[in-house]
C-alpha cells in the first residue's frame, strides 16, 4: 500500500535521495581537493561556454537578472515558477528514445513516453494530466506553434502532445511555466505551459556527426550541419533511430529531418523552418501486476498480441522575432500535415485502432512595447484551423472490422486575442496582469451516428493577475491568481454510443457544454541565501470550476468537480565552476473529485510525492575535459482503484537512477551512460483497472555509448 496521505515517502525513496546527497558531497570534496585545477578548455561540445560555470537546470521566479526587478523588454517575465532548460542541460541528460526525458530535472514534473511506440508524451504537473492524457492540460508550443492535438484518436484523449519529431540537437531552450499564469498561451493551459525554442545555425551551433548504441538493439545516427551563407544562417539536423525494445514484440523505427534558415534584418530575426518525421512502431501493451508477482515474464506481450502503429508529420513554419529581448513585433505562420495511427491490444484477437489524419494551419502575431524600465505590454492574436478525420475502429485478428467506437470528420477553428502587461509601481514592487478571449467554431460530421452531427460554438475568457515583491536584494516573493481552460472534445459534443457500424440511428448532442476552466492561486519565493545557492518554493491551490464529466451514457456536462493543492521546493547549489547540484521535492496535498459519483474513486491518479536530485562535475583530464552527471528520480504515493466494490490501492514506488560521463578531446566527444530502475515491476507507466494495476514493465538496467565528431 502507498504511505498514509500526510506521511513522508517510505524508506526507499529516502534512501534514493540520500544516495544523491552522498554523491554530491563526494563530488564537492573532490572539487575542493582539486580546486587548483584549471578549468580553461572545458568546453562541453560547443554547447557550454568554457568560461561559464556548470549549471544544472535553472529555476527562476521570472526571466530577469538576479537582483533586478525592472521588467525591461521581456514579455515572458512572470510572477510565478518558471524553469529554464538549456541546450547545455539537455546535452548532459540521458535522452535516449524518449525526448520527454529533457524534463527529468524540472521540479514537480512527472513526464514519460508510455513505451508503446511513438504515442505521445505524458506530462503531469500540479496534479493534472492523470493516466492516459499524454500531455493534455499543459499547453505546449514549439517556435510559437501549438503541439496539443484536439480530439486525437491515434494518440490518447483530447489535447495530447506528440514531441517525437524532435531530437535534442534541434532544441535551444525550454521554459516550463507552472500554472496558467501566462496569457500568451490558451487551450490546454490549465496546469501550465511549456515553451520550446529551436536552435539556429551559424557560429553558435557547431556541425557534428554522431553514432549511438544502446541496450535492447538501440542504434542512432545523427548529423548536424550548421553554416553561414552570407547573411543567412542554416541549421540542418538529420536523425535515424531504431530500437528493438525491452519487451517481446516491441520496437520502433524513426526518422527525423529538420532544416531552419534564419536571417537578421533590421531589428528582427526572420526564420523559415521545415521538418519531416516518420515512425513505425509496435508496442507490447500492459501486464497485470498480480500476474507479474505470480511469475509472469516481465518481457511478455499483452495477450501475446502486440499493438502497432505508424506516424508522419511534415511542418513548415515562418517566424519573426525581435533581435534583442522581446520588444517589437512578433509573428508565426505555420502549416502541418499530421497523420498517426495506433492499435491498442484489447484481447487475444482484437485491437482498438485509432487514427488521425489532419491538415493544420495557423498564425500568431502581436507586438511588445517596453516603456523604459517601468513597464512592458504585449498584445496579439492567434488562430488555428484543424480539419480531417479522426476515428477508432475495432480490428479482429489484425484485420479491420465493420465496427467503430467513433468516426468523425472534424473541422475545428479556434481563435483568440490576448494582452499581458507588467508595471513597476515601486522600486521593489511589480504588478502583472493579462487576459485572453478564445472562441471555438466547430463543425462535426458524425459518420457513425449521423443524427449526432452538429455545429458548436463556445468561448472562454481567462484573466490573470499577479505581483512580484523584491523584499530583500536576495529575496523575491510572488503571488498570482489566474484562470486557464481546456476546450471540449469532439466526442463530448457529438457522442457516438457503443461499438457499432457506420450510419447507425441514434446519437446525442451536448451542444451546451462549456470549456473546462480552472482558477489557480499561487504564492512563492526565490531566495539566494549564500553565494552559489538558490532556493525557490511555491504553494498552490487549483479549483476546477467546471470539469467536463460523463454523468450517463453519452451525456457529458460541466460540473464543479475537482480541487488540487500542493507545494514544491527546490534548491540549486553552484559550489564552484566545476560542481553544481540540485534537490527538489513536489508534494500533492489534494487531487480529488469533490463530488464523486456513487461507487467511484475520489482521488486522482497522480503521484503524491516527487523527488529529484543530482549533481554535475567537470574537470580537466589528460588532454581533454570530463563531465560527470548523476540524477535520481522518485515518485511515490500514486493511488489507483481496483475490485468490486472499488478499493483504493497504491502503485509501487518508482525509482530511477541516471549516470552519464562525457569526455571531450579536441573535435571528438565520447559519452557513456546508464539508467537503473531497480524495483521489480515498478514503473511510472501504469494505470489502475478493476482487475488490478496494469504496468508497462521497464528494464532494471540500460546502458549506452555515443561518439560525436565536430567539424
Amino acid at each position: 500500500m502507498y504511505p498514509p496521505r500526510f506521511s513522508v515517502p517510505d524508506a526507499l525513496p529516502v534512501r534514493a535521495i540520500s544516495h544523491a546527497v552522498l554523491l554530491t558531497c563526494a563530488l564537492a570534496g573532490h572539487a575542493v581537493a582539486g580546486a587548483a585545477l584549471p578549468v580553461a578548455g572545458m568546453v562541453d561540445a560547443g554547447l557550454v561556454n568554457e568560461e561559464a560555470p556548470v549549471q544544472v537546470v535553472e529555476v527562476k521566479g521570472n526571466r530577469e537578472d538576479d537582483a533586478r526587478l525592472a521588467p525591461g523588454s521581456d514579455a515572458r517575465a512572470l510572477p510565478g515558477s518558471v524553469t529554464t532548460v538549456t541546450a547545455a542541460d539537455i546535452a548532459s541528460i540521458n535522452v535516449g528514445r524518449d525526448i520527454s526525458n529533457i524534463f527529468r530535472r524540472v521540479p514537480g514534473v512527472v513526464v514519460n513516453n508510455i513505451d508503446q511506440g511513438d504515442t505521445g508524451n505524458g506530462f503531469r504537473m500540479r496534479g493534472f494530466a492523470t493516466q492516459g492524457t499524454h500531455g493534455a492540460d499543459t499547453a505546449i508550443t514549439i517556435d510559437g506553434v501549438p503541439q496539443n492535438i484536439p480530439s486525437s484518436q491515434g494518440g490518447a484523449g483530447h489535447g495530447p502532445a506528440f514531441l517525437e519529431w524532435m531530437t535534442p540537437d534541434m532544441i535551444a531552450n525550454v521554459d516550463v511555466i507552472k500554472g496558467p499564469v501566462s496569457a500568451l498561451y490558451g487551450d490546454q493551459n490549465r496546469a501550465g505551459s511549456v515553451v520550446i525554442d529551436t536552435r539556429e545555425g551559424g557560429a553558435a551551433t557547431p556541425s557534428s556527426a554522431a553514432l549511438t548504441l544502446e541496450s535492447y538493439g538501440g542504434r542512432r545516427a545523427s548529423l548536424t550541419l550548421s553554416n553561414d551563407f552570407g547573411d543567412v544562417r542554416s541549421l540542418l539536423v538529420a536523425d535515424r533511430y531504431r530500437v528493438d525494445g525491452f519487451r517481446h514484440g516491441a520496437g520502433n523505427d524513426r526518422g527525423n529531418l529538420f532544416w531552419k534558415l534564419s536571417r537578421t534584418l533590421g531589428d528582427g530575426v526572420y526564420s523559415l523552418r521545415a521538418s519531416w518525421y516518420r515512425s513505425e512502431y509496435s508496442g507490447a501493451g500492459y501486464l497485470l501486476l498480480p500476474a507479474l508477482e505470480a511469475g509472469l515474464d516481465p518481457h511478455a506481450t499483452q495477450f501475446d498480441l502486440p499493438g502497432f502503429g505508424d506516424a508522419r508529420r511534415a511542418s513548415l513554419v515562418f517566424n519573426r522575432r525581435p533581435v534583442s529581448g522581446d520588444a517589437g513585433p512578433f509573428a508565426t505562420v505555420y502549416a502541418e500535415d499530421f497523420e498517426r495511427s495506433r492499435a491498442i491490444t484489447t484481447s487475444t484477437s482484437a485491437h482498438t485502432y485509432g487514427y488521425d489524419d489532419r491538415a493544420i494551419y495557423g498564425a500568431r502575431a502581436g507586438n511588445t512595447w517596453a516603456f523604459g524600465d517601468d513597464a512592458v505590454l504585449t498584445a496579439g492574436f492567434e488562430a488555428r484551423k484543424d480539419s480531417g478525420d479522426a476515428y477508432r475502429r475495432q480490428y479482429l485478428r489484425l484485420q479491420p472490422s465493420a465496427n467503430y467506437i467513433n468516426n468523425q470528420d472534424l473541422d475545428l477553428l479556434t481563435y483568440g486575442v490576448f494582452v499581458q502587461g507588467q508595471y513597476r509601481i515601486l522600486p521593489n514592487l511589480k504588478l502583472h496582469g493579462g487576459a485572453r478571449y478564445d472562441r471555438f467554431d466547430y463543425t462535426l460530421v458524425n459518420r457513425k451516428l449521423p443524427a449526432a452531427s452538429t455545429d458548436y460554438t463556445g468561448s472562454a475568457v481567462t484573466p490573470k493577475i499577479g505581483a512580484s515583491w523584491q523584499a530583500l536584494r536576495q529575496l523575491e516573493v510572488f503571488a498570482n491568481v489566474a484562470e486557464g481552460f481546456r476546450s471540449p472534445a469532439a466526442e463530448q459534443i457529438s457522442t457516438s454510443g457503443s461499438l457499432g457500424p457506420l450510419g447507425a440511428p441514434g446519437g446525442r448532442i451536448n451542444a451546451g457544454i462549456d470549456p473546462s476552466k480552472v482558477r489557480s492561486h499561487d504564492l512563492g519565493f526565490n531566495v539566494r541565501p549564500a553565494a552559489g545557492l538558490a532556493v525557490s518554493g511555491a504553494v498552490y491551490t487549483i479549483r476546477n470550476d467546471d470539469e467536463i464529466v460523463n454523468t450517463a451514457p453519452d451525456v457529458f456536462v460541466s460540473s464543479g468537480q475537482t480541487t488540487r493543492r500542493g507545494f514544491e521546493l527546490d534548491a540549486r547549489w553552484q559550489a564552484s565552476r566545476a560542481l553544481g547540484a540540485y534537490l527538489s521535492y513536489g508534494r500533492i496535498l489534494r487531487a480529488r473529485l469533490d463530488n464523486p459519483a456513487p461507487g467511484a474513486g475520489a482521488r486522482l491518479s497522480v503521484p503524491e510525492h516527487t523527488w529529484k536530485a543530482g549533481a554535475q562535475y567537470r574537470t580537466v583530464l589528460g588532454a581533454g575535459s570530463l563531465a560527470l552527471n548523476g540524477d535520481v528520480y522518485v515518485t511515490a504515493g500514486n493511488p489507483y482503484y481496483m475490485g468490486t466494490p472499488l478499493r483504493e490501492r497504491g502503485m509501487p514506488t518508482y525509482v530511477r537512477y541516471d549516470l552519464k560521463a562525457t569526455y571531450d578531446l579536441g573535435k571528438l566527444q565520447g559519452s557513456l551512460w546508464a539508467t537503473l530502475q531497480p524495483h521489480a515491476f515498478a514503473s511510472d507507466i501504469a494505470y489502475g483497472t478493476a482487475a488490478g494495476l496494469l504496468v508497462s514493465t521497464v528494464p532494471q538496467r540500460q546502458a549506452g555509448a555515443s561518439l560525436r565528431y565536430f567539424f
